[in-house]
């Protein structure tokens, strides 16, 4: 074998050798992270499922006692269930409704030249960095109080009658909160989105005659498909457990108006104390959730790969 095919031959063995040792080095140093955070994860779960086959109540300790899926049964067939699976349902896609619509309506604005631009992109951004329960309380307080909140001043101005949100729409009034939150993040994606759009494709549209609804249309539009999957995703992820808003706000009522999955399992277990039915609760929603995010993962992929 001629010498320079030997050197090639050696110097491929050692970095072959330098690669596979630097991979098995990579693997143990990041192996404790992850059996920790592997830990961290299964601890709960397989805790929450043995709770959810037992008849665990706070007010009788030590009256523990296997019953099997009869959890289960009892979540799945109690009707306060089925109005909080809606509620979840109508939470979800009522903020994403708002989110997507007004975040499209606020990107094409804040794209516009104008003066303090940057002092409104921040003061539009901000409302994402309120903690929920603050802004829960600031809605509840300063704008749906019945009495001296914005909204009643604004309808005896105009000479109607003062309406007591919470009361009478309370579904809404949370989608109103959690929708204010998520705004700007949705605004922030979709300006990202749209000043990405090549400039030189927006003037090719307008010599060729197109006027801005065509252009938002054909052109805008298509170029955000990918922003509006991805902002539909994480705030599903997350609207799927919405529970400080309605806990500040309507706790849930009237009756279950504003009862979701997530304040359905924290009222089971925190204020009727039963923990075995919570646990099961638990167990049902996090099943539901991932249903929804395995569909919603396949929607992305398809989407970003088209």
């Amino acid at each position: 074998m001629p010498r320079t095919a030997s050197a090639a031959l050696f110097t491929y063995s050692v970095i072959a050798m330098a690669t596979l040792h630097t991979r098995s080095a990579a693997r143990l140093m990041i192996a404790p992270s992850v059996l920790l955070l592997f830990a961290w994860m299964i601890v709960p779960l397989v805790m929450t499922i043995y709770f959810s086959l037992l008849n665990y109540n706070l007010l009788s300790p030590g009256m523990e006692s296997f019953v099997g899926f009869l959890n289960y049964e009892y979540f799945l067939t109690d009707p306060a269930f089925f109005a909080a699976l809606i509620n979840t349902l109508l939470l979800v896609a009522g903020v994403l409704l708002i989110t997507v619509i007004g975040g499209i309506a606020f990107a094409l604005l804040l794209d516009q030249p104008m003066y303090g631009q940057g002092i409104v992109r921040i003061l539009v951004i901000a409302p994402f960095f309120v903690m929920p329960t603050v802004a829960a309380l600031v809605w509840k307080n300063m704008f749906m109080n019945p009495v001296n909140g914005l909204f009643a001043h604004l309808a005896k101005a105009l000479g109607l009658q003062p309406i007591d949100w919470l009361a009478n729409a309370p579904l809404f009034s949370v989608i109103l909160i959690v929708a204010w939150q998520w705004l700007p993040f949705a605004t922030l994606i979709m300006l990202t989105a749209l000043q990405s759009l090549d400039e030189e494709q927006k003037e090719a549209s307008e010599m060729d005659g197109a006027g801005p609804i065509s252009k938002f249309i054909y052109i805008i539009l298509p170029h955000m498909a990918r922003a509006i999957t991805v902002v539909i995703l994480i705030q599903t992820i997350f609207l799927l457990s919405v529970f400080a808003e309605i806990l500040v706000t309507t706790n849930g009522g009237p009756g279950t108006d504003s009862t979701n999955l997530t304040y359905l399992v924290y009222a089971q277990a925190l204020l009727q104390f039963d923990i075995g039915g919570a646990s099961a609760g638990g167990i049902v929603a996090v099943v539901l959730a991932n249903i929804v995010a395995i569909f919603l993962v396949r929607l992305v992929g398809k989407n970003l790969e088209a």
